[in-house]
């Protein structure tokens, strides 16, 4: 599948002419603006008369809950309504990207302009790295196919909103990116700065150590390799005893996530009774919508692993979509979820890379239609948290 990596999952010698970062980033970062001010055509459209603002609509829900930690700093304890039962706090979001709103609020910005942009600007990086990732792993066709089906697909409306997804996707790329290149310190920086953003973070840490490994069994990466590897998994390790030593219980991130949202790794046994529940006696267009984008999720997944997708993306890729099936929580955010996951894109990435010119644009383009109007719908139509 992939033509830049030997058999045992490590990089391919560098061809004489090697292709630099900016090769493409121009036509990547338009294709992301014009995924962008597509949707806010839609959003526009949908939104119901005299009802919240579209920057308020980007503000909403978790973007609320960001900014809040931005402007109030954490919690020392647990939280209580007043029946004395515990909600969820601020300590539930890792810590990156308040900081860097309540950075970028210092350098004169508001809040809420601080917390949009820092996502729109995270959202075209990650596109000149996924541009640059498909270029390198295949072919500039297929770097430009997953742009825009990262840009498009359902839910990926959140790339514009106060959500950590388009902040923690760009340090994804980032550090698999130095990891496919060797650049084993800059990944491991990478690594950490994803481990403070979300919680999955760990699973790029690991990619990043799957990475190390295979360099070092080959006699290369050294010192660096094996710094690179441990710096990529302390994040979320060091987040959650923070907050542990914070509360007084170790356990506090967890005890706080499953009293504010539900949200408990069963396993997938949620997942499969919301699949169960869906297509036998579904009664809500959103509800079918998200078990066919979870099934459609899972055979993209299979796709990519029995083909040769590069080890270290194919660990990330395994561990960050367990984390979303595996999950007990709200069935409509699970979309939004799985954007960071990568390796749900290659499949039809790779069709695309191959298609005729024509055959692939309208065929992308009618998938960008359809998912930038999903999200969109979401955001403006719908009335449950995303």
């Amino acid at each position: 599948m992939i033509d830049s990596v030997d058999q045992t999952g490590a990089p391919a010698a560098p061809a004489t002419s090697r292709p630099t970062l900016l090769d493409g980033a121009a036509i990547a970062l338009l294709l992301y603006a014009t995924t962008r001010v597509v949707q806010l055509v839609f959003i526009t459209w949908l939104a119901p008369g005299g009802g919240p603002s579209i920057k308020d609509r980007l503000l909403a829900w978790d973007g609320g809950w960001f900014i809040r930690v931005a402007t109030e700093g954490y919690p020392h304890t647990y939280t209580y309504d007043d029946k004395g039962v515990m909600v969820g706090n601020g300590l539930a979001f890792f810590p990156l990207y308040p900081g860097l709103i309540h950075a970028v609020h210092w350098l004169g910005t508001s809040y809420d302009y601080s917390a949009i942009g820092i996502s729109w600007a995270a959202a075209g990086v990650a596109s000149v790295l996924l541009y640059r990732f498909g270029a390198v792993l295949h072919s500039p066709r297929l770097g430009y196919a997953l742009v825009v089906l990262f840009c498009a697909q359902p839910m990926s409306v959140v790339l514009s909103m106060a959500y950590s997804e388009a902040l923690f996707s760009a340090l994804v790329l980032g550090a698999l990116y130095a990891a496919y290149r060797e650049r084993f310190l800059v990944a491991g920086v990478l690594g950490l700065a994803a481990g403070l953003c979300r919680p999955t973070g760990l699973a790029v840490g690991l990619a990043v150590v799957v990475a190390a490994v295979v360099a070092l069994r080959a006699g290369r990466g050294g010192w660096r390799a094996v710094t690179g590897a441990v710096l990529a998994v302390v994040g979320v390790p060091a987040y959650l005893v923070w907050v542990g030593l914070r509360v007084g219980d170790l356990r506090a991130w967890f005890t706080i996530q499953t009293a504010g949202w539900g949200t408990t790794f069963d396993w997938g046994s949620s997942t499969w009774t919301f699949l169960e529940t869906a297509f036998h006696q579904g009664n809500s267009w959103v509800q079918m919508s998200v078990a066919f984008i979870l099934v459609a999720a899972v055979v993209a997944v299979v796709l990519a692993v029995v083909r040769r997708t590069w080890l270290p993306l194919t660990v990330y890729g395994l561990l960050s979509f367990a984390s979303v099936v595996g999950q007990a929580g709200y069935y409509h955010s699970k979309p939004r979820l799985l954007i960071p996951v990568l390796l749900t894109l290659l499949p039809a990435g790779y069709a695309a890379a191959r298609a005729r010119p024509v055959v692939a644009t309208l065929a992308l383009t009618g998938y960008a239609a359809f998912g930038l109007w999903y999200g969109a719908y979401m955001i403006t139509v719908w009335q449950f948290t995303i």
